[in-house]
């Protein structure tokens, strides 16, 4: 039976309430069984000898279905078929990566134990090394461990295997299977076949994954089964493989979009934060509502949050895998978040004049420049765009300390570096400089703080006029009102700042310093090493444009 296009018809009919990410990628799915070209078709005997070893070979372990075969629902059938029913001419998986995206309590460790023992048992790979991955040895054992309980209750397996300390070995093959973590003394060396990398929400870099990735280059259909709930670390690795997702599902229909017929995105998520409070809704994140999941439970966590609004993130976070910034944060996840983008080579006419801001620092935190600038007094969008700058002798170890990914950044020049260890200020002079030859754009006026900024604001002041500096006081007097305006305008996706990943995670870091009055300024959270300055260099040219506004939109 073809599990993929049952799952399908259900969609379409409303049978099954699924988010627009889901429709999407099983339609995608369903044109490609349908309508078979390149190098791939759809083998339902491929898909369902994997279901079949789950069913027949693999047991719950917990539970009121403890001991029971694992009869898999409709959308994980769905889902495995997918995964291994699609292959080349030579018979050869053309999923390399699955990423699974579901809220919790949805029986995501235990599909992905299932998963491993397949690939461990039965993909007839000889010598087959499976590894369960996570920053943490007790983190990466949660599904290793199911996958032993698995085995233990299954006569087959444990005929055909054994299970130590840290490792499951296959009498069948030769193969194994081993929890693998960050501070693991064998990350090198790795010959993958398979690795299921839990919670990835949690890692703060993606130097695990690279190793996975580097580990799976000598077998012919190596397999990384991605499986996690959202999470409030912005910028992981979590957030990378979020955006590849979505370019890859937004490309399906886009004839020029992000093309990657290599990884395979289910996402099970609400369409929208309106929604949480609609129980028709709660099965867009929560396939396995009603049988994996409860309804009840998840009920009385909705009713509980309506009443108390310190729950509400986490229950939009991991409930409804809507993506959250720290408990700490002045701004949600949804506020900042804005997937829209501009090139200034496709305005039209094109601006003349814009609003700057800079944020200084030396050594420690980032340096950040920003320009702000509207098209037209009556469009209500800003667009902006900066740079940010960290010494160059000090990239590697802020790196790491940080758990940012600036080589990442660099790459792609939203991050430049400064030579020695202490950021050339300069730099930033020449950056507007810059901008105003390559895109014929002026400043009109430029907020900053005076702290550090003596020499700077001369020479911007020589170089620009005597007019343009706007010095801004970092204090609550200037500050609140602007910053409540600005997180206004983010909210409304009135301010368009190219999908920058680097102003994103600084806006999902700030949080604020409020008086008995209500008035407020940002401030770092707990973790100083969640920076803040392009946030910082935003509101400074906010405060700027505000304190100008009426003289700036006659000009434009």
């Amino acid at each position: 039976m073809n599990y993929i296009e049952l799952y399908y018809k259900k969609i379409v009919n409303n049978e099954v309430i699924v988010s627009n990410k889901i429709r999407r990628i099983y339609k995608h799915l369903m044109d490609n069984i349908e309508n078979p070209s390149g190098a791939y078709f759809f083998n339902e005997a491929k898909a369902d000898h994997a279901i079949g070893f789950i069913e027949s070979y693999c047991k719950h372990s917990k539970g009121k279905v403890g001991g029971k075969p694992f009869i898999l629902e409709l959308w994980q059938k769905a889902l495995v078929s997918a995964t291994f029913g699609f292959v080349d001419k030579d018979g050869l998986r053309q999923y390399r990566e699955l990423i699974l995206i579901v809220a919790r309590k949805n029986g995501k460790s235990a599909l992905g134990s299932a998963l491993a023992l397949y690939m461990l048992f039965a993909d007839d790979e000889a010598g087959a090394e499976i590894y369960s991955a996570a920053t943490r040895k007790d983190q990466a054992k949660i599904i290793w461990n199911e996958a032993v309980k698995m085995i233990k209750k299954s006569p087959a397996l444990k005929r055909r295997s054994k299970c130590l300390v840290s490792e499951i070995k296959s009498y069948m093959n030769e193969g194994s299977f081993r929890p693998l973590s960050s501070d693991s003394n064998s990350l090198d060396g790795l010959n993958v076949h398979a690795a299921l990398l839990d919670e990835i929400h949690a890692w703060k870099t993606t130097d695990l994954y690279d190793v996975i990735v580097d580990g799976k280059t000598a077998r012919d259909q190596p397999l990384t089964i991605i499986t996690s709930t959202a999470g409030t670390v912005r910028e992981s690795i979590y957030d990378q493989k979020y955006e590849q997702c979505t370019d890859i599902i937004n490309g399906y229909e886009d004839p020029n979009g992000y093309k990657n017929e290599r990884v395979l995105p289910i996402i099970y998520e609400l369409d929208s934060l309106k929604e949480w409070t609609n129980p028709q809704a709660w099965g867009k994140a929560n396939p396995g509502l009603g049988s994996i999941k409860s309804l009840q439970q998840l009920a009385e966590k909705v009713e509980a949050a309506k009443h108390n609004s310190r729950l509400v993130p986490n229950l939009l976070c991991k409930d409804f895998n809507l993506r959250q910034n720290s408990s700490q944060a002045y701004l949600t996840f949804e506020q900042i978040d804005n997937q829209a983008t501009f090139n200034f080579n496709d305005f039209a006419p094109k601006p003349s004049y814009c609003i700057g801001g800079f944020d200084l620092s030396q050594t420690t935190d980032l340096t950040c420049a920003t320009i702000l600038f509207k098209l037209a007094p009556d469009d209500p969008m800003f667009y902006c765009h900066q740079m940010y700058w960290i010494p160059e002798d000090l990239f590697e170890k802020r790196k790491h300390e940080d758990h940012a990914p600036y080589d990442i950044w660099f790459q792609r020049d939203l991050l430049r570096t400064s030579a020695g260890n202490i950021n050339d200020f300069h730099l930033i002079t020449e950056w507007f400089l810059e901008i105003q030859e390559k895109y014929d754009l002026y400043l009109y006026k430029c907020g900053y703080d005076a702290w550090g900024a003596q020499y700077l604001s001369k020479e911007m002041a020589d170089t620009f006029g005597e007019t343009t500096m706007d010095r801004v006081i970092q204090g609550k007097q200037t500050l609140s009102v602007p910053m409540q305006n600005l997180a206004a305008h983010l909210e409304a996706k009135h301010i368009n700042y190219n999908n920058n990943p680097i102003l994103k995670w600084c806006m999902g870091n700030v949080a604020v310093d409020i008086d008995r009055n209500g008035n407020i300024q940002p401030k770092k959270q707990i973790n100083q090493r969640l920076r803040i300055d392009g946030f910082a260099s935003l509101l400074d040219a906010y405060t700027s444009y505000e304190r100008n506004m009426d003289d700036y939109l006659n000009m434009i």
